[in-house]
């Protein structure tokens, strides 16, 4: 994958933001696009042999819409200044994330925003054994990769039905539970990319089975 033309795509895109200019260069979208979605497809087979608990995604399955939904965000522009992706994914929730962006580039996982429903499971479970989810945030290694846990906004009292002093309330009062590691555009383009995104899946892999046994409980 020459993840350059990529960029270049994007940075190209991001200053011809109209769906014009996309219909004249269409082609060059669709080469990049696929040739994406074949590395996507390598890099499946790659974290499937690794995780024994992976659940296939292959790279059409994986890849977001680059078109915005004006439906909803109708100030955005009409295309995305990235490609995301997301791997071992049971639900577009709690996947491995791999954001590839003219501005930023990114490997998150985790559960951005989730429903309450989904986050009424989680606090359970860290009520019940937050002492392993804080093992995997403290861990030496896991925070030299993430730091700490990505700020959201969160509650300024105890969510209902815990106490102000339980033991776990800075991580009760959360409604975000994700990690990312930030890649420069060296990075990504260098050689050893593909070893660096598996190191990451690593690294994280506790962390986001942690959560995702939560959820399924």
């Amino acid at each position: 994958m020459d993840f350059k033309n990529l960029y270049q795509f994007l940075r190209k895109l991001q200053k011809n933001n109209n769906k014009e200019w996309m219909d004249e260069h269409r082609g060059e979208y669709h080469t990049v696009r696929d040739s994406y979605i074949d590395w996507l497809n390598q890099m499946n087979i790659k974290l499937a042999s690794i995780d024994p608990d992976y659940t296939p995604t292959n790279g059409k399955k994986a890849i977001n819409r680059i078109n915005n939904n004006l439906m909803f965000h109708p100030n955005k522009p009409v295309y995305k200044d990235h490609f995301g992706a997301g791997l071992d994914q049971e639900s577009k929730q709690g996947d491995f994330y791999i954001h590839l962006g003219v501005n930023e580039s990114f490997i998150g996982g985790g559960y951005w925003h989730p429903s309450s429903k989904i986050l009424k499971s989680i606090r359970a479970a860290i009520d019940y054994n937050g002492e392993d989810l804080k093992k995997i945030l403290n861990k030496k290694s896991f925070k030299s990769m993430f730091g700490e846990m990505i700020i959201d906004d969160p509650l300024k009292t105890s969510p209902k039905g815990y106490s102000q002093d339980h033991k776990h309330i800075d991580l009760l009062r959360r409604k975000s539970f994700a990690v990312s590691c930030p890649l420069t555009q060296k990075e990504v383009m260098a050689s050893n990319f593909e070893e660096k995104v598996i190191a990451v899946y690593k690294e994280m892999l506790p962390f986001r089975r942690y959560l995702n046994q939560a959820v399924t409980v």
